[in-house]
């Protein structure tokens, strides 16, 4: 479904990430784990061309949409949970999910939607007039992921979704992560530095050094690899 080939992309002078090749298919839960600046956030960002790729190929679905603007690459069905939530604080949880429907017209369905996300976060709901600003940081998360879903993606990128949060809520997170991928047949290619975590729910996971792919293989094969698991897992 997508397909990164070789791909290269950084800021100014420096390369971030180097020959990147990553194969996602239709419905699968990918992990990309690795340290703090390995180069993940950086490959979800040339996916969805807000850092310009440099060299290489992103193929989504047989097109070529490297050289595509980002507002394009979301109307084909890809979009991000950046980072850092990224809300808009000074809309209001439903302000914040209509953002997220901006380049559909489709209005009796994003009402469905609607109900749909709130159905997976009811907190949002009760909080549907409440400032974005003023959630706690678990509900922030929750509502970035519900403003992503609102966009329907068929391939939803997930930015380190457990960054900050207590135990509780990131297991809650990734019950609803597991969720989304079962009911609506998303594809989700998940960077997280939780590894234990992302490769619980995952089919499959890449391991990323310096930029580089070192280590690709079955979630179970990289539990149990005794590298990954001195690593990454605390073993």
């Amino acid at each position: 479904m997508l397909s990164v080939e070789n791909v290269q992309s950084g800021y100014g002078n420096k390369l971030a990430i180097k020959d990147v090749s990553v194969e996602i298919g239709r419905g699968e839960i990918i992990t990309l784990i690795g340290a703090n600046g390995a180069g993940k956030s950086t490959t979800l960002m040339t996916i969805c061309g807000v850092v310009p790729c440099r060299a290489g190929r992103i193929v989504f679905e047989g097109r070529e949409i490297q050289a595509l603007p980002p507002e394009e690459i979301v109307r084909m069905g890809i979009c991000q949970v950046p980072e850092g939530r990224h809300i808009f604080p000074q809309l209001t949880v439903k302000e914040n999910l209509d953002m997220g429907a901006f380049l559909r017209r489709d209005k009796a369905e994003v009402k469905k939607d609607i109900d749909y996300v709130f159905s997976l976060f009811p907190i949002l709901a009760e909080r549907r007039n409440q400032d974005g600003g003023n959630l706690s940081g678990g509900e922030q998360q929750m509502l970035a992921m519900s403003r992503a879903l609102m966009a329907r993606p068929r391939v939803l990128l997930l930015d380190e979704p457990s960054m900050g949060l207590a135990p509780l809520v990131i297991r809650q997170i990734f019950e609803i992560i597991r969720q989304i991928n079962r009911e609506n047949n998303t594809t989700i290619f998940l960077v997280e530095q939780n590894a234990n975590q992302a490769l619980h729910i995952a089919d499959r996971g890449y391991v990323m050094e310096n930029g580089r792919i070192t280590l690709t293989g079955k979630a179970q094969e990289l539990l149990d690899n005794k590298d990954i698991q001195k690593a990454y897992l605390g073993i």
